[in-house]
């Protein structure tokens, strides 16, 4: 008997258990972690909060420059050895340069195209013609003919300072109106994947990814002060390190692309040494820097303005030079120190303008005006 009744106890206790948690009485229901609310209370921000000056300006450079702004579409043909001749299609970026519908690009968004269509921020398509390309500068310039256009404001690109703000329009990955911005990062001579340099070219952190190419680059007014043309990354997509020619160096080949359809690059016509303080020690010269002239080109702009080359042979290791010559120390009174100075200063100009050259001849300074001769390649 006393064996029974804790059996009994213990069976009544289970039974009870089974009940209780297999079965609701009407009117119970389940216990929710969360209760049951009539309606969500949320906090929201006062509304009509006003734009600070910074946003104020991003927003005024993006309306003002957006409707100059374009996608650019190339359709080339290339051939494959198993499908024959296969239809390829390119995208890129531009931005209207006049009212007469003339647009500027990089040389590469357009190379080898049979078709270019351009389309507007108004989503408007027109089929453009190649009017003219600057291979070296990796620059072209296309043609549409529609209404009202608005023309982007051509800015200076000249003593730009690291770390000025920039913004940056154009169709990335095919998104087109699209906006970033960042600083100038550094001002350097870099090289394109064709093995063509750039010189002076504005490198930045605003964000450039393939699609951009041709678009432009401006400053914190809205002025274009370069096109996007590059960018360095191991992933083909934006590392913080974009690339953009120098407007200036657009500019002074514009005409020659809109009249012409090709530069008429202008050269000094000498070949020359840069000289090191150590060499002008060794040589006696006056200066301690500049592009030592070993020749004139017969017949050459420097020749006719009356610069002189070398006339005393000697040697500069193993290679053979020509001493005596003029010492170019400045052009238009920008010191020259070498021939990436030389070329920059030629980019600057073109076929047909007059220079001012400042040299040493002996050890007497002298200056001479010298109208740029019309060069093949680039000198």
């Amino acid at each position: 008997m006393r064996l029974l009744r804790p059996m009994l106890f213990a069976v009544a206790i289970a039974g009870a258990f089974f009940y209780f948690t297999t079965h609701h009485p009407r009117g119970l229901r389940p216990i929710h972690w969360f209760g049951h609310v009539d309606k969500v209370e949320i906090t929201e921000a006062a509304g009509g909060e006003p734009l600070d000056q910074e946003e104020q300006n991003n927003i005024r450079v993006y309306q003002n420059n957006i409707p100059a702004v374009v996608n650019v579409t190339s359709r080339a043909v290339a051939f494959d050895f198993f499908y024959g001749l296969v239809p390829q299609e390119g995208q890129g970026s531009g931005f209207i340069i006049d009212k007469g519908g003339h647009i500027l690009t990089n040389y590469h968004v357009v190379a080898d195209a049979r078709q270019v269509e351009v389309t507007l921020h108004n989503r408007k398509k027109y089929s453009a013609t190649v009017v003219g390309i600057d291979k070296a500068h990796d620059l072209a310039v296309i043609q549409i003919s529609a209404p009202n256009l608005t023309a982007a404001v051509l800015g200076d690109s000249r003593n730009l300072q690291v770390g000025q703000k920039v913004y940056a329009i154009g169709n990335p990955f095919g998104l087109s109106g699209t906006l970033t911005r960042g600083i100038v990062s550094s001002i350097r001579s870099v090289r394109e994947p064709d093995g063509m340099t750039i010189d002076a070219a504005i490198q930045t952190d605003a964000a450039i990814n393939p699609g951009n190419s041709g678009g432009p680059l401006m400053n914190w007014h809205g002025e274009v002060i370069g096109i996007n043309t590059m960018i360095a990354s191991s992933v083909g997509q934006s590392a913080g390190i974009g690339f953009a020619i120098p407007i200036n160096t657009a500019k002074a080949v514009l005409n020659d692309l809109v009249t012409q359809g090709r530069v008429r690059r202008p050269t000094l016509g000498v070949r020359t040494i840069p000289i090191s303080p150590e060499l002008a020690e060794e040589m006696g010269l006056p200066a301690d820097y500049g592009l030592l002239v070993i020749q004139v080109v017969p017949g050459g702009a420097a020749e006719r303005a009356g610069l002189r080359g070398g006339s005393e042979r000697a040697y500069v290791g193993n290679i053979p030079i020509m001493l005596g010559g003029d010492l170019i120390v400045a052009i238009d009174g920008e010191n020259i120190s070498d021939q990436e100075d030389l070329a920059q200063a030629m980019n600057n100009h073109r076929a047909g303008d007059t220079v001012r050259v400042t040299f040493y001849r002996g050890k007497q300074k002298m200056q001479l005006n010298v109208t740029l001769g019309e060069a093949r390649e680039q000198v």
